[in-house]
């Protein structure tokens, strides 16, 4: 480390500090330091890390009352250009101080001050690191046998040769049905970029999809000489240290291949020659909170900076993405055809409005769910709702469990005990003994959970190995691994499961798949709901049927007659796109227009909603950038307005420019932090919004 000696000059840095404040602050150091590198100074009473971003010949302020860092972090080189201005691109693009990207997507022993100061710091983190790894007994690298690459169909090899003849930049969209051999074309694509010496950065949306995609990785990309390729994984179930080993390890060029989620389109990879967004519709990739960034739109921002070719995959491609394709922006590829000479699974609706159901379930479902168990298959129930039940009910006076802190109510869960939850704060309670209300003791769960699927099956079918992979089987570190490992080592018969098994996952024996309670999705209140309700019965049919003939799906609803569901019967994404493309275009929605939304939180609704109705009326100042190009919609409170005992409005913000729509964001969204302190509330500005 560099410490301060005595001052003999003064060389002016512009500090980014992860503050929510826009400006950078003014410091200085005895000895000229490069932009990008880390310092460690005072902040009024706090100690933070910061980043050089600019280093001017002059102070923006007045010079005697500029402080000097207090440590130069020269553990590292500093970050560079080409990484910096992806953070500069994220900043200005989602409306956010630059403070609030480059440090926020750091390792955190990389920001946190504690790290490099105290007696057991020793040189800091990285120094730290390095010391573990020069203990280890090092061994050299094995030369291994690749696992044979499979023999590729008319439309693969097709593709493959699309991929490897078009020079970069280029951006693919891989629209392919479930089961086509999406990922052999990346991997065909990967091991060419990594014979041409450069790194390939593989980004899926979900934690839980990263061990069956590395082994993959680990299997299939191998040199021609026979050592393998070193890889890295990066996600946030990481432990603190391991997801800085992975982190330098790109950064520093030594792993060839980077494997991770969202955080990973931040990670610095100084030779990177291909980035491939497997399930880029998935809405996993935006983060909802702090930066507010899509991580599939800034890969192919990066990709297009840098040069080389991105690569997007998807059975459901987004509407956002296929429109791109559509105008030439993306260059579509398809895969209409699965890899195996499997066909795809037979798909039946069973319109539920007229038959007799046993606790939610038809009788067609359970006969061929016993149908399965004694031809010694496996089959998948598909609830997307965790816990037991989503509401306990009173009969007597019609009381319901409503969480004390939201406008939701709390959600009945059992296990080891059993306990009410309310899934947006969290809040845990006992379960009622009588109503509160009325007194009355005959509480009664509504509605489904998995749990409940799971009590029902179990004493419907005993004899059955039964399996559910939800948010809270899965809580423990790993535990996600190991329930997946027993339905691929055939230790399952039935899985139930919500969303997490629903994409990405090779099932061996899985011959039905099972729908239930998809409905509630047709009729929700965000415009995106039939996109993604289409996105996610494709992907879990398509789990069925990869290896052996006859598989079905079998979906229960009151509405066969709908769009999502005709389109699904056909396994069909062009035909539901034609159909709902159009409908959007009408109404003035996405991808036809861009979109902003400023979510005001304050103790009361009324505070919140205040505070926008005034932002609204700045807006409409003649001066305004963006002028009669930026519609504003009026504030309306959010459909949970309270969570946590904070209550929520929200104003939508719309351009079908989206220069315009920065133009405005720029100038508008700069002048609402006084205002919203005068109407004690906070606020959020996110652009392109997932959720409205």
């Amino acid at each position: 480390m560099a410490l301060l000696t005595a001052m003999s000059a003064r060389y002016w840095l512009r500090v980014a500090l992860d503050l929510p404040l826009p400006d950078l602050f003014d410091y200085y150091h005895t000895e000229p330091v490069a932009i990008g590198m880390r310092v460690l100074v005072r902040f009024g009473a706090r100690q933070l890390i910061g980043m050089v971003i600019e280093t001017p010949p002059q102070p923006v302020y007045q010079a005697d009352l500029v402080k000097s860092i207090d440590l130069l972090l020269d553990d590292l080189p500093p970050m560079p250009d080409s990484w910096l201005d992806l953070a500069q691109f994220a900043a200005r693009y989602y409306q956010r101080p630059i403070g609030e990207v480059v440090l926020p997507v750091l390792p955190a022993p990389l920001r946190r001050p504690a790290a490099y100061t105290g007696k057991k710091a020793a040189g800091g983190p990285v120094a730290r690191l390095v010391a573990r790894q020069s203990k280890k007994v090092s061994s050299s690298k094995k030369t291994i046998k690749a696992t044979p690459a499979p023999t590729l169909n008319s439309e693969q090899e097709a593709v493959v040769q699309r991929l490897l003849t078009t020079p970069p930049p280029a951006r693919f969209l891989l629209y392919g049905v479930t089961g086509s051999g999406k990922t052999e074309t990346y991997l065909r694509l990967a091991l060419e970029i990594l014979a041409q010496g450069k790194q390939v950065l593989f980004m899926v949306p979900e934690i839980n999809l990263t061990p069956q995609f590395e082994k993959t990785l680990r299997q299939r990309l191998v040199a021609a000489d026979g050592q393998p390729y070193d890889i890295a994984v990066m996600h946030s179930g990481l432990a603190d240290g391991k997801r800085l080993e992975s982190w330098l390890a790109a950064s520093q060029g030594q792993a060839r291949v980077l494997l991770g989620t969202r955080m990973a389109v931040f990670s610095p990879m100084p030779d990177l020659g291909l980035i491939i967004v497997d399930e880029e519709h998935d809405p996993s990739y935006k983060q909802q909170d702090g930066l507010r960034y899509s991580a599939r739109d800034l890969a192919v921002w990066r990709a297009q900076h840098l040069g080389i070719t991105v690569l997007l995959g998807s059975a459901t491609p987004s509407f956002e993405s296929w429109r791109h394709a559509e105008l030439g922006h993306y260059h579509l590829l398809r895969l209409t055809q699965r890899a195996t000479a499997m066909d795809m699974p037979e798909i039946r609706l069973i319109d539920t409005r007229r038959a007799q159901l046993e606790q939610g379930w038809s009788e067609q479902l359970l006969t061929a769910l016993q149908q399965t168990l004694d031809a010694k298959q496996q089959a998948l129930i598909y609830l997307n709702r965790r816990g037991y039940s989503p509401v306990l009910h009173c009969g007597a006076c019609g009381w319901l469990s409503q969480c004390p802190h939201c406008s939701a109510y709390a959600v009945l869960h059992k296990g080891y005990k059993h306990y009410m939850q309310c899934h947006h704060c969290g809040q845990q309670s006992p379960v009622a003994r009588h109503c509160p209300d009325c007194g009355h003791i005959d509480l009664k769960p509504l509605g489904q959970g998995t749990q409940r699927i799971e009590e029902f099956l179990t004493e419907r079918f005993p004899q059955a190995r039964i399996l559910r992979i939800d948010a809270d089987s899965t809580r423990r570190k790993g535990s996600a691994e190991q329930l997946f490992a027993q339905v691929h080592a055939g230790e399952v018969d039935i899985l139930i499961g919500t969303q997490m098994v629903s994409k990405g996952h090779d099932f061996s024996r899985l011959a039905l798949v099972g729908i239930l309670n998809a409905d509630t999705m047709l009729f929700a209140q965000d415009f995106r709901a039939p996109e993604r309700l289409f996105a996610q019965l494709m992907q879990v049919a398509g789990r069925a049927g990869r290896h052996q003939a006859g598989a079905q799906v079998l979906v229960q609803t009151d509405y066969p007659d709908q769009a999502v569901y005709q389109a699904l019967l056909k396994h069909d994404y062009a035909f539901f796109a034609q159909y709902e493309l159009p409908q959007r275009e009408a109404t003035g929605l996405p991808p036809y227009v861009h979109l902003a939304l400023i979510t005001a939180e304050a103790k009361e609704v009324a505070q919140a909603l205040a505070f926008l109705k005034q932002a609204k009326e700045w807006a409409q100042h003649p001066d305004m950038p963006g002028g009669d190009q930026v519609f504003l919609y009026d504030a309306v409170p959010l459909r949970i307005v309270r969570v946590a005992n904070i209550e929520r409005a929200q104003l939508l913000i719309e351009s079908s420019h989206r220069a315009a729509l920065q133009a405005f964001l720029r100038v508008w969204g700069s002048q609402l932090d006084e205002l919203a302190k005068h109407y004690r509330c906070k606020f959020t500005l996110e652009v392109d919004p997932q959720e409205i």
